[in-house]
């Protein structure tokens, strides 16, 4: 039986194709502009040449010219051709600028080249299973360090930690805390300056993030902060905390069950597990209509997901939703769970949690 075909669909769909392959190669080139600051020189520069903004950015005319007119034709800068003059629109600029802190998208755009680099190896995943190696990733810890330092910095102090009950007398008056694949440590840092009666332990297995988290404790004068090279799979500090944090790190691990099997066995009795994690649902279809899912699913493809597979793991995937995450935590022993919300953070659910 042979398949009619609705030419009017077939074209619409035709014209969707080419906004995807547009909107890819802008990614791309937004990812440019993010890394060689370029969006951040033309927003403080009133409309200019190329010249002029090349000299601004310190950076080659003619490399600058060219994404300039990519930038025009993808309609983020406007452009004045009797002029020959380019300006970066107030309104542009806060979704695309340092100054954004959260809301600066740009910096999310450095993840579909991270992607490209590892599609060889992808591909290959798909034809014999197992996964990509962490080791493949070689720019994900200071692009995570980066995107993540914003969202700790905007509202970690002020949102976050007021959102468990009594948790920020209890770190005034001096508790043992520990962010659990604390990447590189930031978390850590800004809780340690700003309660230096507690102290604070940062773990994680990658070595790399380890070293940045103890150099900004160094920078910052953190005496009460310390960092340790750990497999949280392996983690076994029974009842050492009163208080546990991870940051979108569970939905990476290989073996999820068993590190939050560990963190209840390393929470106090009285303490509190902050869980932060992807904001989703656990099943495709209700995530039509979420506004980042196809980022976010191709995000898992490319990184969270397959890194898990790599270490013969469990593989939930960066959209493992609410629903598994509620059973997972369950499962581990914890038996009062409220999910929550922080403004200013549209990507993670909060799971504040108690054996």
């Amino acid at each position: 039986m042979t398949q009619q075909m609705d030419r009017a669909a077939a074209e619409a769909f035709a014209g969707k194709m080419v906004g995807i392959i547009n909107g890819g190669f802008l990614a791309l080139i937004t990812s440019v502009g993010h890394r060689t600051g370029l969006f951040d020189a033309m927003a403080k520069l009133p409309a200019s040449t190329s010249g002029e903004i090349a000299s601004a950015a310190g950076l080659n005319e003619r490399y600058v010219r060219e994404w300039l007119a990519t930038m025009t034709v993808g309609r983020i800068v406007n452009y004045d051709a009797s002029a020959k003059k380019y300006h970066l629109p107030a309104e542009h600029a806060a979704s695309l600028t340092t100054a954004a802190g959260p809301g600066n998208m740009a910096s999310m755009t450095q993840f579909i080249a991270m992607g490209g680099n590892v599609e060889d190896e992808l591909v290959d995943s798909f034809r014999k299973g197992g996964g990509v190696p962490y080791s493949s990733y070689e720019k994900f810890h200071p692009m995570m360090a980066e995107m993540s330092g914003e969202i700790f910095d905007a509202t970690l102090l002020n949102s976050t930690l007021p959102l468990v009950r009594g948790l920020v007398d209890q770190l005034k008056a001096g508790i043992e805390v520990a962010d659990i694949g604390c990447g590189s440590g930031h978390a850590i840092n800004l809780m340690a300056k700003e309660f230096p009666t507690s102290r604070f332990t940062g773990i994680d297995f990658s070595e790399e993030g380890i070293a940045a988290g103890r150099a900004e404790a160094d920078k910052l004068g953190n005496s009460n902060a310390s960092f340790e090279v750990e497999d949280a799979s392996l983690t076994d500090r029974p009842d050492a905390f009163d208080f546990i944090t991870t940051f979108d790190s569970i939905h990476d691990q290989a073996h999820p069950r068993k590190v939050l099997a560990n963190v209840a066995k390393a929470l106090r009795p009285d303490g509190t597990y902050l869980m932060v994690d992807i904001k989703a649902d656990s099943e495709v279809q209700n995530n039509m209509n979420h506004p980042l899912a196809p980022y976010l699913y191709a995000i898992s493809t490319m990184h969270c997901m397959t890194v898990s597979l790599a270490l013969d793991g469990e593989g939930l995937g960066t959209m493992w939703g609410e629903q598994k995450a509620l059973e997972l935590l369950t499962e581990a022993g914890f038996k009062e769970v409220a999910v929550e919300s922080v403004e200013g953070d549209i990507f993670n659910s909060f799971y504040i949690c108690r054996k």
